[in-house]
């Protein structure tokens, strides 16, 4: 037997589905530490990103300082975090959190800093202050880039948190060490079609999130580019 028809086996057995280690768990499990962890890195990267954006005061250095930490690879992270003690489903939100707040106020600060110059002056214009402007013209105008770069957050953190289980953690890592532990590299494959399979879900699911959250005007610039 290949390891293609290991895998169909696998997935077509009713076990690996059910249970407190079936798919299913595991994916409830995946999903809910996604949900913390780009949840976390929002909450830090988003007033940042749209502060950063408006005002522009030390945008340079830490734009350098998000393109450097996107080189910081997760495990390393993750080994570092376990060096220290620190180890399950907690060490695996933190290296994830770490992971996705480049991503989130990258796209925060660039939808917010390239707002057209012309329509901030036209809001100040009408007598808005800055504040104002901030939250009525320059935040609903960079919806779409911001929740882009969330879309993105939360597809890659599905990704990397499969690595959670090399360091105690939960979710879909788990049948996939085992997988690797005991040679079965059909589970593996198996395992790793239903990782893929989710991010594809989640991120079509996103999608419609993100043209739903973005202003009319907007979607139809963009149908007209297109």
């Amino acid at each position: 037997m290949n390891v293609v028809q290991e895998a169909l086996t696998w997935l077509n057995d009713p076990l690996n589905w059910t249970g407190p280690e079936g798919l299913l768990v595991r994916t409830g499990e995946h999903l809910e530490m996604t949900a913390v962890a780009v949840l976390l890195a929002a909450l830090v990267a988003l007033p940042a990103g749209i502060w950063l954006g408006h005002s522009g005061r030390g945008a340079g250095p830490t734009i350098v300082i998000v393109n450097t930490s996107r080189a910081l690879p997760t495990f390393g992270i993750l080994l570092i975090l376990a060096a220290g003690g620190l180890f399950g489903d907690r060490a695996a939100v933190i290296s994830a959190v770490i992971f996705a707040i480049p991503l989130v106020l990258a796209n925060a600060y660039t939808g917010v800093a390239e707002v057209d110059p012309d329509v901030k002056d036209a809001a100040r214009g009408m007598g808005m202050s800055s504040r104002r402007s901030l939250w009525l013209v320059e935040v609903p105008l960079a919806v779409p880039l911001i929740a882009a770069g969330l879309r993105t957050a939360i597809v890659q953190v599905i990704a990397v948190l499969t690595l959670a289980a090399f360091v105690g953690g939960g979710g879909l890592g788990v049948p996939l060490r085992v997988g690797f532990s005991n040679q079965r590299y059909g589970q593996v494959l198996a395992v790793g079609v239903v990782i893929a399979v989710l991010c594809l879900l989640v991120d079509a699911v996103l999608a419609l999130v993100q043209r739903a959250v973005t202003p009319a005007p907007l979607r139809m610039k963009a149908g007209t580019v297109r």
